[in-house]
């Protein structure tokens, strides 16, 4: 394991070193340019994603296909992993995830487009998309279709299983000393009893516990932040500094360069809202969309809620935090630190972090368990759903009791390897994307379904 460790830490040295970044944060700012800002409509976004869609070809509602994905989305990341962010980049790291956030906006609505104009249909009547059918479909490259799916069916151990698992089993131990094993088959349990039922039984999951979970936590964050009110503009601007020139340490904070704050602030910016990951485009193929665009802008406003919200607020509260009782950070990380951070609040503050930590990586173990499904089933069909299913669940055991470094390590590993094809589809299909965003959004017939709009012309 130490041997493995060590060689997942030499590969991310490479694929996380500049040229990742810039093609990564250079694809947010190329379409974020070339759909004309397409952020702007974030608030129609949000308006789309309310809308019922009876009557149109998918499995489940807008709505259900968002939370669905908010579910992968919002999970450790939001927390443990900002503070990560922190803990390895310093204070800039906080402000290269919000960038990566208002930028990914642009990616994730050119995922979401794209997974529903190239998304097929199966026999039994099932919506299937994501990049793999982009890249197939659109690209005639199904080589890298291939490589996508098996990157993701492992990633999603990574990513959406062991990192999750291991954050709530460390927190109940640390907050309630239960066994990691205990906490890890508990929540075995919880989950096979929801992904048996597929993206129906998880959307169901999801619609009623995204929106309690995020708003509980956002003000339970306001709350916090109103204790450490007085640090709220300090911390703004160390943030602003830090993410732009080198720091010593001080302050509670390590010594960090300009690359390792925008290394780990992108690196996580990624982990947490995932666009370019190629992840969320998987469950918006399933939606009830009147066209790929509709979907696409309620897709884009997963990484609004997800980054620049939720992270946006965990990072005021853990830098706001650190500056006023500096040595809470000494020799802390991951949910250590986070622990120890919102801990400094009375009452409010562990309640905020057991309740949105628990909500949070639950919710996220599902959304991946459904992409780890659809990524194998494009490699060997449905009877590999079964078998990866029970993989799932033993390795929420394995991950409840592993270490934390690793778990990470693995997650970042294959988080790289899953983004480099899908930003390829992304950047080649890019004409396409605007193409589309013309036919329905510029041109004024985002109401409208593809067979309505060739009606009208002919």
């Amino acid at each position: 394991m130490e041997a493995l460790n060590e060689f997942l830490n030499w590969l991310n040295g490479y694929l996380w070193g500049p040229p990742m970044l810039i093609l990564l944060f250079g694809t947010h700012l190329f379409l974020t340019f070339r759909l004309r800002f397409i952020q702007k409509y974030t608030k129609l976004g949000i308006k789309l994603s309310l809308e019922k869609e009876e009557g149109r070809t998918g499995d489940v509602s807008p709505f259900g296909a968002l939370t669905t994905a908010l579910a992968a989305t919002i999970g450790t990341g939001n927390i443990v992993g900002v503070a990560t962010a922190v803990g390895l980049g310093g204070p800039g790291a906080v402000l290269w995830m919000w960038l990566t956030g208002v930028f990914g906006i642009a990616t994730k609505y050119a995922e979401g487009l794209v997974a529903v104009k190239y998304r097929v249909k199966t026999s039994d009547g099932t919506m299937l998309g994501g990049p793999m059918y982009a890249l197939e479909k659109g690209l005639k490259m199904k080589w890298l279709a291939v490589l996508f799916c098996i990157f993701t069916s492992v990633a999603a151990f990574g990513i959406g299983n062991m990192v999750q698992i291991n954050a709530i089993s460390s927190l109940m131990k640390e907050s309630f000393s239960i066994p990691t094993f205990v906490s890890g088959f508990i929540i075995m349990v919880l989950v096979g009893a929801v992904i048996l039922g597929g993206i129906k039984s998880i959307a169901n999951v999801t619609i009623k516990l995204i929106p309690f979970m995020a708003i509980f936590y956002v003000l339970g964050c306001l709350i916090i932040l109103i204790f450490n009110a007085a640090y709220i503009i300090p911390a703004i601007g160390v943030i602003i500094k830090a993410a732009f020139t080198p720091q010593a340490a001080g302050g509670g904070f390590i010594g960090s360069t300009i690359m390792l704050a925008a290394r780990y602030g992108i690196a996580r910016g990624l982990f947490s809202n995932e666009s370019g990951l190629g992840s969320a485009p998987i469950a918006a193929a399933a939606a009830k969309a009147r066209n790929p665009v509709h979907q696409a802008l309620v897709s884009s406003t997963g990484t609004f809620w997800d980054t620049v919200v939720v992270c946006a607020m965990t990072g005021l509260v853990l830098v706001t935090t650190i500056m006023k009782n500096p040595a809470i950070a000494v020799g802390l990380e991951g949910a250590d630190l986070t622990h120890a951070c919102f801990s400094q609040i009375p009452v409010v503050g562990g309640i905020v972090l057991t309740v949105g930590l628990l909500t949070f990586a639950f919710s996220t173990i599902l959304g991946w368990a459904y992409y780890g499904e659809r990524a194998l089933e494009y490699l060997v069909g449905k009877a590999g759903i079964k078998p990866y299913r029970v993989l799932w669940l033993i390795a929420l055991l394995i991950g409840s009791v592993s270490k934390l470094g690793f778990v990470w390590t693995l997650a970042d590993t294959m988080n790289a390897l899953m983004a480099i094809p899908n930003l390829v589809a992304l950047l080649l299909l890019s004409g396409v994307i605007v193409e589309e965003t013309r036919k329905y959004l510029w041109s004024g017939n985002l109401d409208k379904s593809e067979d309505e709009i060739t009606e009208t012309i002919a």
